[in-house]
């Protein structure tokens, strides 16, 4: 009899466990997503007006139900602001780990080589996802990356992120410069770095114009380079048109036709390549270049050499029509 009662006990208790689990399954399982989605907590929120949002979003089928998981298997850790990706199968126990640990989704912005800030400025203001207003932030400052960010956070934020890379490489960069180089500080090497990342798109020609320029530099030759021109002009935007004689002539801190030495500051965000290329540049002679038709340059030590290239690059453009 003794036996019977416990075995009558135990087949109870088992039971209850079963009922428990059934019961436990009903309130925290699957929750009820049938399609990926974004939920967003606002910062401040408690858990209980999250678990009312997720409820009043069809996602969960009872916010009491959230929340009692919550209080006995899912820890004392607060749930995080921001915006979650939550997808079909979830379950409420994943939902709730995913909010505690600021799983947010995040995005990405992404800032080309070569481009301006004023550019740089445009394409944060045009991003809707972003808060806050932001100024035109100083030529150079800007290392061009993919940045992430997530719903709401601050254009400035993102911008100091961005400044942040900038600063943190360009020093590296410099303890590992090649010793003679032509330029003496960070600052220099940055704006060389930019009339560089401006004057090619063939990342095979960095260190060779970088040489080039170095040359000139060292030898007091102007650097004569055509968006040191344009910069002035347009802050970095593309001009949409030829170079007009007077442009050429124009005395001011950027133009490098009218002056020797560097401009007065970069003349776009350069990239790590043409940072490199500027501290390490290539061992050459060259002193001149042109167009070769390619999209890249002919390179020459001499004057005359260079004239040669400058008659073939003529006739090239006779034949496409261009003049």
């Amino acid at each position: 009899m003794k036996r019977s009662g416990c075995l009558g006990a135990a087949i109870v208790a088992l039971l209850l466990v079963a009922a428990g689990a059934i019961y436990a399954s009903s309130l925290f399982g699957a929750a009820t997503i049938e399609r990926e989605s974004a939920f967003v907590i606002p910062a401040g929120s408690t858990l209980t007006s999250v678990a009312r949002k997720l409820e009043d979003e069809g996602l969960i089928a009872s916010a009491n139900g959230f929340l009692l998981r919550a209080r006995l298997l899912g820890g004392s850790a607060p749930v995080q602001a921001g915006e979650f990706r939550l997808t079909p199968g979830m379950s409420q126990g994943a939902i709730l780990e995913a909010f505690q640990r600021g799983d947010v989704i995040r995005r990405m912005i992404t800032v080309p080589e070569g481009m301006p800030s004023v550019m740089v400025h445009e394409r944060l203001l045009a991003e809707k996802l972003l808060t806050g207003e932001i100024a035109v932030p100083p030529e150079g400052s800007i290392l061009p990356d993919s940045y992430d960010f997530e719903r709401g956070e601050s254009r400035q934020a993102v911008l100091a992120r961005m400044q942040a890379a900038m600063t943190a490489y360009l020093a590296e960069a410099w303890e590992a410069r090649a010793p003679g180089i032509a330029v003496s500080s960070p600052q220099e090497a940055l704006v060389l770095a930019s009339v560089v990342e401006k004057e090619t798109g063939v990342p095979g020609e960095r260190r060779m114009v970088a040489g080039l320029y170095s040359n000139r530099l060292k030898v007091g030759m102007r650097l004569q380079a055509d968006p040191t021109i344009i910069y002035p002009i347009t802050q970095g935007k593309p001009l949409g048109r030829r170079i007009l004689r007077s442009e050429i002539d124009a005395v001011n801190a950027y133009n490098t036709y009218a002056m020797a030495g560097l401009p007065r500051g970069p003349i776009t965000n350069p990239g790590r390549e043409s940072i490199a290329a500027v501290l390490n540049p290539a061992k050459t002679r060259a002193l001149y270049m042109v167009a070769d038709g390619s999209g890249g340059h002919a390179f020459a030590e001499t004057l005359d050499e260079h004239k040669a290239n400058v008659q073939r690059w003529r006739a090239i453009r006779r034949e496409r029509g261009e003049i």
